[in-house]
């Protein structure tokens, strides 16, 4: 695969997340998804494909959002968004959330050489309910939320299970001192290796706990032939981080929270 500015759209054009336990309302002209509360955010925008008058369509929409009686939609508008999207958006009194970096590896001659960090770092995979429990405590300290109940992270973990060994990804979950100090996502896809939920708790920043995480999810899709490695990162945290283990920044989008 070569690592373009096309082909990297298409790539992140194609990274659409939604969880099993979620609920997707599509119509023509969008899809929304309904999370479950455990999440730091319940509503989502998935898609966005006007065909009337641009601010018809987001009145649309928003006007379907509402519905579900929820204070505010996230809506992640990208680079190439329909000209005119993010005005219409803060007109009806949306404020940018963060900005994220859309970032790409090339992986097709190996892995980048990433400096090992300074902490005495252990790295498990979350096949296990106690691992994927520490993993998701790490994430909802890094994004907010709370813990999924007990019985879901059983299931997430009985999947990643399964998906690790057979080289379409999972969780993995950076240990120091038997403390879980950092976690972060990695799921194949025709080639691409989606890096996701990357965080560190606050005490282990600093030690280099993101970079041990990001070399084990790059180690892994490398070993299952992925040529591309593709994150979108924050652009304040972990996009210096990613950019100094080799990633070049393709365009950046813009996470809006919009009232409702």
């Amino acid at each position: 695969m070569s690592l373009t500015a096309s082909s990297v759209a298409a790539a992140s054009a194609a990274w659409v997340w939604v969880p099993d336990n979620a609920t997707v309302v599509e119509a023509d002209e969008y899809a929304i998804v309904r999370l479950p509360d455990y999440f730091e955010y319940q509503l989502s925008v998935l898609a966005f494909r006007p065909a009337r008058p641009l601010p018809e369509a987001v009145d649309a929409l928003l006007d379907r959002a509402r519905s579900f009686g929820l204070p505010e939609l996230r809506w992640q508008v990208p680079a190439d968004a329909t000209a005119g999207l993010a005005g219409e958006l803060t007109e009806r009194g949306a404020r940018v959330l963060l900005t994220l970096d859309v970032l790409a590896s090339d992986l097709s001659g190996g892995t980048p050489e990433i400096p090992p960090p300074s902490a005495d770092v252990t790295l498990r995979w979350a096949t296990d309910f106690a691992t994927a429990r520490d993993g998701a405590a790490v994430g909802v300290t890094g994004f907010g939320g709370n813990l999924p109940p007990d019985e879901r992270i059983k299931e997430n973990a009985s999947r990643d299970a399964v998906t690790v060994p057979a080289g379409d990804g999972g969780m993995v979950v950076a240990y120091v001192d038997d403390v879980a100090a950092g976690s972060g996502g990695v799921t194949m896809a025709n080639g691409v290796a989606r890096l996701w939920g990357g965080a560190v708790i606050p005490a282990a920043r600093g030690r280099g706990v993101y970079r041990a995480v990001l070399a084990t999810r790059l180690a892994y899709a490398a070993a299952q032939g992925a040529t591309m490695a593709l994150v979108k990162g924050k652009a304040d945290t972990s996009g210096p981080i990613l950019r100094r283990a080799g990633f070049a920044a393709f365009g950046q989008e813009t996470l809006y929270t919009v009232p409702l």
